[in-house]
């Protein structure tokens, strides 16, 4: 039973699973099984990795960020208004 790492091509979401008899599986954020098999690699623990996956996950948070940061102003604006 091999744990293989997948990326769905509907939502994009990064996943891994166990396959069990050949079943494929799904998206557990979408459910879709629309997915890709990603190539593994083994886990390894340094400085560059950390900073480039930190890097990564800013980069993908990044709208998310600013829409908060902009929607928290908006309630201070609207808060000293009334």
């Amino acid at each position: 039973m091999p744990l293989l790492e997948y990326e769905c091509l509907d939502c994009g979401e990064r996943f891994e699973a166990l396959v069990r008899n050949s079943i494929p599986p799904a998206c557990p954020g979408c459910e879709s099984q629309h997915l890709e098999q990603l190539i593994s690699t083994f886990s390894v623990s340094s400085e560059t990795t950390r900073q480039t996956n930190l890097t990564a996950i800013r980069k993908k948070n990044a709208p998310a960020q600013r829409d908060k940061a902009i929607a928290e102003a908006e309630a201070v604006r609207n808060h000293r208004e009334s």
